[in-house]
């Protein structure tokens, strides 16, 4: 507002003129200024010492406006959300309010505005000899002044301690003569600061119009539906006869006797009426456009305020956890309580994250999907379900969609209707929504694989993956002893029944085997795999601290869908994980912009072990137990994915990304025990709803947001690296076992085989000792029958002694022309050749020398 020059001495001087300057004057000044002082024998000029005593400068604070929640549509232009206030109060530029309404405004409350310094002499008279004569209390305030004593009555509405708020209003309000004195001086005050213009402006903005409407465009909006620029003549004298008393002339309570629809809003309309006739008598209207007023009839639209989550909608959780981040910034206050009470009156616009394209996909989805509430059509037994759909947007940890498949509403009685409403947010955190989290399942194994290849494990190793009853014994760096045993209390079995000894840890994760990533955190920490969870971000849902038992490695703690969803966007970012965030922007009530929170990126993985998961995961989208999610998103980008189904399939879970958009389905049980795989809903089985939503939402982000190439997995991740393998032939089967394993290879019995060697040691490697493979390859170790000699080297030897050396043998021979006579009846070569192992009775064909003309070899 413009300051302005104008003295109290010439606000109170125009009194005077006016009047005349006289001992009469004196006393109709203080009378004019307060009844009260008048009546006990004071002077003028005393009352004006006093007068001019008291303070002139009124701060005028920020008024309480509507604070919005808005997304941004694909044009860029804002949607609305919902809105929170405590006062719904919108404020707007004089040149946005009609004219009519500004005439309205001074026609019927203060004629003579545009004229006096703050008090009106003459209203002030009016009201002061009717109070003093027992007229009973009159109103004679000028706009100036009801603008002073709105601006104290806020003051008080920011106090939140109920008995300050009580006593301040009861200060500013009481009609006492100090405090219109008190009224008229600040009045007084207020005139010299702004300007005529300025002060009808803050004059219109703040004024009630009845309920929680504040402010002319707020009652434009409510009452009828119109902006205050649209106003009609009618419109705008039916909402400035409100003013006068709100309670009474109010529009919204169509069942009134006396101000509802069946009278035509008489109370109203006898005050509109007059209103009318005011601007008509100072010629701010002409006699046509008062006829036409006069004759209208009163016919409010009202239209309630979105006010609230529960107007948003299917985004109605995504708001709800918009608010509980809003209540975590301080930039809003220093508790929840003064955040959330500043949020509902500082006239914010926050602008959120959600990908309304995406969200409306997520929501029909799930609607179509999974119902909101089921029975058994069998046994009649309610089962209380959810569904879930969250996406993040990869490498920034934007939230982009946020539904489930319930009705959400905070009101009790809203809620004891049923199962389908619930207050309680199933993707988020127990203090962002209220919800305890649900086992993620097979999900989860993703962490052990990010820590197997963290600990220079190849995808192709494998381990034993055999079932068992007792795995023995854990390594697990965060108990003091450093390891862990569970007995026969901890013996998992697999999904689909696999029994593989000695999977690989690909095929572990394409086909999902619980065995084979247990065999594999055999090999690891149970405490590291915790860890490498934790730098992508995870934690319990509750609040407790992440556990590492080995049970945990199959998924079964408590995590919030969105933090495996941020997970996931994380191994798509090249293992880079970002905090999610769910407001881009934050404008005040002033236009400034204020620093909304920001996502904090950190690396939890290499990118050569995120290449290494997104090969794996990539598998698993092609030939693995995601294939029906894959093959049913269009269009095609790369993608990854991992499936998830928790104990007798309570809960099923689809979790996946591209490089540019990551999103985590699930049906869970939030009460009860049902068998997904025995549930069917009329959309089809209960336990593969995830592979009809998941391509939904993920058809609707590729289309989108497209996506690259994963990186390329190294040889050396897929293959391990190339080592020597010890020649451990001769050994006992124990020592070579223990050297093979040591040297990072996995070791299979071959059973005995003929050779040379002592019975029961090692007789030979496949492959062959001396040689390289990769880390975790297969050696086989094959035994000693020890039913082999090495053959003598009977070359040279007569035939006679051949046969003699050669006696455990079924002897062959043939003979081969010679001229030198010292090689007759000789051994020339022998097959096998000598030091060949050869099993007894087998046969040895000799070649013979033979000169012409001696006889045939015997």
């Amino acid at each position: 507002m413009s300051a302005k020059k104008r003295t109290v001495s010439g606000a109170l001087g125009g009194l005077l003129g006016f009047i005349g300057m006289s001992a009469v004057a004196g006393v109709l000044v203080t009378v004019a200024v307060t009844p009260a002082l008048a009546v006990t024998g004071m002077t003028a000029t005393n009352t004006i010492n006093v007068f001019e005593n008291l303070p002139d400068y009124l701060k005028v604070d920020q008024l309480s406006q509507v604070s919005t929640i808005w997304a941004v549509q694909n044009d860029g232009n804002p949607y609305p959300l919902a809105s929170f206030y405590d006062q719904n109060r919108i404020e707007v530029p004089l040149d946005s309010m009609s004219q009519f309404v500004q005439d309205a405004a001074v026609s019927g409350e203060d004629p003579r505005f545009y004229e006096h310094g703050g008090v009106d002499l003459q209203g002030t008279i009016r009201g002061a000899l009717s109070t003093i004569t027992g007229g009973g209390t009159q109103g004679g305030s000028s706009i100036t002044q009801q603008y002073v004593k709105n601006v104290l009555v806020q003051k008080c509405e920011v106090l939140t301690d109920q008995d300050k708020l009580d006593a301040c209003y009861e200060d500013a309000t009481k009609t006492t003569a100090d405090r219109k004195l008190k009224e008229m001086r600040y009045a007084i005050g207020v005139e010299k600061t702004y300007s005529k213009a300025e002060i009808l402006q803050g004059y219109l903005n703040i004024t009630l119009f009845g309920g929680s409407v504040y402010g002319i465009e707020s009652a434009a909006n409510y009452y009828f539906n119109t902006t205050a620029a649209n106003l009609t003549l009618a419109q705008s004298a039916s909402l400035m006869a409100i003013v006068n008393n709100p309670e009474k002339f109010r529009l919204d309570r169509p069942d009134s006797e006396t101000n509802g629809a069946a009278s035509g809003y008489a109370d109203n309309k006898q005050r509109r009426d007059y209103i009318l006739g005011e601007m008509l008598k100072y010629k701010k209207v002409t006699q046509e456009q008062y006829d036409e007023a006069i004759a209208s009839a009163i016919e409010p639209t009202i239209t309630e305020p979105s006010t609230g989550c529960q107007t948003a909608g299917g985004s109605a959780y995504f708001c709800d956890y918009v608010t509980h981040i809003l209540k975590s910034d301080p930039t809003f206050g220093e508790d929840e309580d003064t955040r959330m009470l500043n949020f509902r009156r500082g006239g914010y616009d926050i602008y959120t994250t959600l990908d309304l394209e995406m969200q409306s996909a997520a929501e029909a989805t799930l609607a179509e999907n999974v119902p909101q509430t089921f029975v058994d059509p069998d046994t009649g037994v309610a089962w209380d379900l959810g569904s879930v759909a969250t996406s993040v947007q990869v490498g920034t940890g934007r939230v982009l969609v946020m539904a489930q498949n319930k009705q959400y509403s905070q009101d009790p009685d809203v809620l004891a209707q049923g199962a389908q409403y619930t207050s309680i947010n199933y993707n988020t955190d127990k203090a962002e929504g209220g919800s305890s989290g649900f086992q993620p399942g097979s999900t989860y194994k993703t962490f052990t694989l990010a820590e197997w290849l963290k600990e220079g494990h190849s995808l192709n190793e494998r381990v034993d993956s055999s079932v068992k009853s007792n795995w023995g014994t854990f390594k697990d760096t965060c108990v003091d002893s450093g390891t862990v045993s569970y007995g026969t209390d901890f013996a998992p079995k697999n999904d689909s029944n696999e029994s593989g000894s000695n999977y690989s840890a690909l095929q572990s994760t394409i086909g999902s085997i619980n065995t084979g990533y247990i065999g594999m955190a055999k090999k690891l920490d149970l405490c590291g795999i915790k860890e490498t969870a934790e730098s992508f971000g995870v934690h319990r849902a509750d609040g407790d601290e992440l556990s590492e038992g080995a049970s945990s490695v199959l998924g079964t703690q408590e995590i919030a869908p969105l933090t495996m969803a941020v997970a996931f966007a994380g191994m798509a970012n090249g293992g880079t994980t970002c905090s999610p965030i769910v407001i881009d922007r934050i404008v005040g009530a002033d236009g400034a912009e204020i620093a909304p929170p920001t996502s904090t990126c950190t690396q939890s993985v290499e990118t050569s072990v995120a290449a290494g998961m997104a090969y794996a995961m990539q598998r698993v989208m092609t030939e693995g137990t995601a294939v029906q999610s894959n093959s049913a998103t269009y269009p095609k980008v790369p993608m990854i994915g991992k499936t998830g189904t928790t104990d007798h399939a309570k809960d099923t879970w689809m979790s996946g990304a591209s490089t540019k958009v990551a999103t985590v389905v699930g049906v869970v049980t939030v009460t009860g025990d049902k068998n997904q795989r025995q549930t069917y809903f009329d959309s089809g089985q209960a336990a593969t709803a995830r592979h009809r939503m998941w391509p939904d939402i993920m058809s609707v982000a590729n289309a989108k947001y497209g996506g690259d190439d994963f990186a390329e997995a190294s040889t050396n991740v897929i293959r391990g690296a190339q080592v020597s393998i010890p020649d451990v032939r001769g050994q006992s089967v124990d020592d070579a076992t223990d050297a093979l394993e040591g040297a990072g290879f996995n070791v299979v019995d071959g059973g005995a085989t003929d050779s040379e060697l002592p019975a029961g040691t090692v007789a030979r490697t496949d492959p062959a000792g001396g040689g390289t493979a990769s880390l975790g390859d297969t050696v086989t170790l094959y035994s000693s029958s020890g039913n082999q000699v090495l053959l003598p080297d009977v070359v040279g030897d007569t035939l006679e002694q051949a046969k003699k050396s050669l006696s455990d043998f079924n002897v062959v021979t043939s003979d081969q022309a010679v001229t030198d006579a010292d090689q007759n009846n000789k051994v020339i070569s022998m097959t096998p050749s000598s030091d060949t192992a050869a099993t007894k009775g087998s046969t040895v064909t000799l070649v013979v020398g033979k000169v012409a003309g001696a006889g045939a070899a015997g």
